[in-house]
């Protein structure tokens, strides 16, 4: 006879069912580390500005207040530039192109600086808390990377 059984045709059924089940989880892991990757990037990016944005100030190509950190009001500023005090032109000095969204924030109705949480230099770094500038960013997700480490911690 040329056919399968009923019997060899179930447990190659069984078979593909155990390997397709165990593809779902991999699949779930790899999404996982795509998300971490563009989290890291992302702070990365936005922490880069931040510092730049800093040594302009304190080089005084940035106008500052008397008693100011030197750090960015507010992650927008980033994007839309500032004013060089040493540009006899008076051009502005650009930190990003855009703010990058938080990977982890999956509301659309927030804008995406406001997806990042944000600590002022005036706040602990155990306790962020938002002040007259943008000192650092963290996401607000309460999950752990696969690291072990919870993402708001990175």
């Amino acid at each position: 006879m040329a056919g399968f059984t009923l019997i060899e045709l179930l447990v190659t059924l069984a078979i593909l069912g155990v390997l397709a089940s165990m593809t779902v989880p991999v699949a779930q892991v790899m999404r996982q580390r795509e998300r971490e990757q563009e989290l890291r990037e992302a702070l990365h990016e936005i922490r880069h500005a931040i510092d730049v944005y800093k040594v302009a100030s304190k080089d005084g190509r940035i106008q500052m207040e008397a008693g100011a950190s030197g750090y960015p009001p507010k992650l927008e500023v980033l994007v839309d530039g500032v004013q060089d005090q040493t540009d006899p032109k008076g051009q502005k000095i650009y930190f990003l192109r855009r703010v990058p969204r938080d990977p982890m924030n999956n509301d659309p109705d927030l804008s995406d600086a406001a997806t990042w949480g944000k600590r002022s230099y005036e706040s602990e770094a155990d306790d962020p808390q938002e002040g007259d500038d943008v000192y650092d960013v963290f996401t607000m997700s309460k999950g752990v990377g696969l690291n072990g480490i919870l993402y708001r911690n990175w």
